[in-house]
Formats: structure tokens, sequence, C-alpha cells
């Protein structure tokens, strides 16, 4: 299998915000791209228990200088040590209405879905937020580094800011990747796990009830502090059928901490997003 299709099983990470591919070295001047189409059923918001399928499709593209567009994110690896990855990272996250959260991107291997209207909904309160204000689509900018312990095994960390309502958010995730494990000629696993901490700013916007949103919705008011927002963990599938061809899967669980888990607007703290795709390199 081409080295591109193994870098594609390298990144497992749990959170499509400031997911960042492993670094792939490539001739002066060239550029690698994948494109295809998936689904995905998940959460409408964090913490529903309502959930959503949606159709999307998939885009990742990989420059020899180091930059690479990932679904909703894009950065640059500037490490030429082959230990450590570093860099800037721009990730945009997805808006939420009183309907629910706007597609954001869900990694799979190197590259990630890019947002798409939902086309099914299931719940059987899809109003629930009613009365909540709006949180826009955020452009959130930072920095990734990531140290290997070895080959198979690397930590991952990521902080932006920018998040919430007013852009004072901030969002630091942390995390450990077992890249892929070769199961036969066409199969390859990876598991990744991780955690995200937030400021206030961020944790008031997507889990706080301001006085004003209580007087209109059913929640009572509730602000909560900074500190840990989730824990989650990864698992990951790769079907190579040809070097160009592949379906990937991926089943990720999250739980809600802390603050962000007692918040009124929580149904379930707990939850399991599942997508699956095929991609085509280029």
């Amino acid at each position: 299998m081409n080295k591109l299709l193994f870098l594609l099983l390298a990144v497992s990470c749990a959170s499509s915000r400031g997911e960042t591919p492993a670094a792939n070295p490539m001739p002066d001047g060239s550029r690698d791209m994948y494109a295809g189409l998936g689904v995905q059923s998940a959460p409408r918001y964090d913490g529903t228990g309502s959930r959503k399928v949606t159709a999307l499709p998939v885009l990742q593209v990989e420059w020899s200088n180091g930059m690479f567009v990932s679904g909703m994110s894009a950065g640059m690896h500037l490490s030429n040590s082959p230990t450590l990855e570093y860099g800037p990272l721009l990730t945009v996250l997805p808006s939420r209405s009183e309907s629910g959260s706007g597609n954001g991107a869900d990694g799979i291997g190197t590259f990630a879905y890019a947002p798409m209207p939902g086309v099914v909904r299931v719940g059987v309160n899809p109003d629930r937020l009613s009365g909540m204000d709006d949180i826009p689509t955020r452009v959130a900018g930072g920095a990734f580094f990531n140290v290997y312990l070895d080959p198979q095994w690397r930590l991952t960390s990521s902080l932006l800011v920018g998040s919430g309502r007013e852009h004072q958010g901030a969002r630091l995730e942390l995390g450990v990747q077992r890249l892929a494990a070769v199961l036969g000629d066409r199969h390859r696993v990876s598991l990744g796990a991780g955690l995200t901490a937030v400021n206030r700013a961020d944790n008031q916007s997507y889990f706080g009830v301001s006085a004003a949103e209580s007087l209109r919705s059913r929640f009572y008011s509730y602000e909560p502090g900074a500190g840990l927002q989730d824990v989650h963990a990864d698992l990951r599938w790769n079907w190579a059928w040809t070097p160009s061809w592949m379906l990937t899967a991926r089943a990720q669980a999250k739980r809600l901490l802390g603050s962000a888990g007692h918040s009124p607007l929580v149904e379930r703290s707990s939850n399991l997003t599942v997508s699956a795709a095929i991609a085509y390199r280029f």
C-alpha cells in the first residue's frame, strides 16, 4: 500500500475541531487530494438525546510545503523533525440554532467531512433549544503540537481561540493516538482518546443559560465555569479496495464533564457518533 494511504490512517482525533493530519513528505511542488461522500449519524447538538443523519462530502488536500486542508480545518506543518509536528491551525466551528448544531467536519484518517444540510432528523423534541440565542459559525485560530512516542503512538494537542458567541472562547484539546494497526493486506484499525478543556466564555456559550434566555426558554439560568468539558474516544477502520479507493468508518464516544455535563441543556451526558465514507485519491 502506498505511503499516503498508510498516513490516511494516522489521525483518529476524537473531535473535528483542531484535527491535524499527520505530516506527509512529498516531492516538492506536489500535492495529494482525496474526495468522496459519506454519511454520519450524530446528536443534533452536544448533550441532546435526539439525533440526525447527514449526507456529507469528503475533501482532503495536502501540499508538499506542509499546508493542508482537512474538512473544516486548515493549517501548515512547520517541523522537519520526524518525532515532532507543529504549526498554525484554523478551524471553522459549526453554528447552533434552535434546531441544533450545524454540520461540522468529522475527520476520518487524514481527511474530514465538509458541511452539508442534514437530510434526516430523528427525535421527539426537535425544538428543545427554543428561546436560546443562536451561536453563529466561528473561525477559531491557534496552533497544534504533536509528539511521536514511537512510529505507532503519538500525543496530540491543539489550542484554538475565538469560539463562542462573542469570539472570546478558548479550547485546549489533548489526546493520544494509536496509529494504524495492520489487519491483513487491506484493513487498518486505529484508536484515539482525549479530553477537551475550555475557558468560561466557551462553556457559557454552548452550555450556559443567560437570564434573558431563561425568560424565553424552559431552562433555568445557568453559568458554567472553565475546566474540562468532555472526554472522548475513537475507533476507526479503513478498508482499501485499491491504491485509490477506500471505505473508512468511525465510531466516536463522548462524555460531557463538569459544569458542561450538569447544564440544564443536557439530556444525555454520553453520546455516540458514527460515520462512514467512500473516498477516491486524485
